[in-house]
């Protein structure tokens, strides 16, 4: 099996990025897609996503069987807010391992939260789903998204052995839907899919990214 490239990985920060300046939209104003209200914020960052993004998701929407649809959790995040994820989860593992250095507590750290200064959610490129039915109601991934590998014993990753067939089937069937429509994913977490950031380009040998960091104008609230 070939090794994880974790957001740590200097190859990732290494990618050159040539942002094309698509702006960000409200995937709340697309009535095809459902956005889960969970991580509502004061602005709406959480529902905002590139263009091409958005476009790409609906195009994979289509692709999953009749009856499942894909449920948006959380798009565009602000630099600071990925900052405040990455330390405070640094935090904690530091604390549990108290013998780790710095390096070891990134390696560990980006296994579930991406350092700020590469994080794929920061340029409108990456969106956080799982699947639902028709209706609106969550189908089973084997793990709540966001999981921590700590809570989950592992079940976040992607091709976690131990998650149940149900769970497994529904995986399968995102990960073909999205990876059509030219996402890929983050392999430590099941939920997360990403297209023209740092970590698209280095995995599909794209010679630059596409997006940078982004911003929500004034114009987009």
């Amino acid at each position: 099996m070939t090794d994880i490239i974790l957001l740590s990985d200097p190859r990732v920060a290494a990618t050159r990025v040539t942002d094309n300046g698509e702006p960000l939209v409200d995937a709340r104003e697309v009535a095809a897609l459902r956005v889960d209200p969970r991580k509502t914020d004061h602005d709406g960052s959480y529902a905002h996503l590139r263009a091409d993004v958005l476009r790409r998701l609906l195009l994979a929407q289509e692709a999953l069987p009749r009856g499942i649809r894909l449920l948006m959790v959380e798009g565009f995040r602000p630099p600071a807010l990925q900052r405040r994820y990455f330390d405070e989860y640094a935090a904690t593992l530091r604390a549990a391992h108290p013998d780790a250095g710095p390096d070891r507590i990134r390696e560990l750290a980006s296994a579930y939260i991406s350092p700020p200064e590469v994080a794929p959610h920061v340029s409108g490129g990456a969106v956080d789903l799982t699947l639902c039915t028709d209706d609106g109601a969550e189908l089973p991934l084997g793990t709540e998204v966001n999981a921590t590998p700590e809570e989950s014993g592992g079940g976040c990753r992607t091709a976690a052995p131990h998650v149940d067939a149900g769970a497994r089937a529904h995986r399968a069937a995102m990960g073909r839907a999205m990876t059509a429509a030219g996402f890929v994913n983050y392999p430590t977490e099941w939920w997360h899919w990403s297209y023209g950031d740092r970590y698209w380009a280095l995995l599909t040998d794209a010679p630059t990214a596409k997006y940078g960091p982004a911003s929500l104008s004034p114009t987009t609230d």
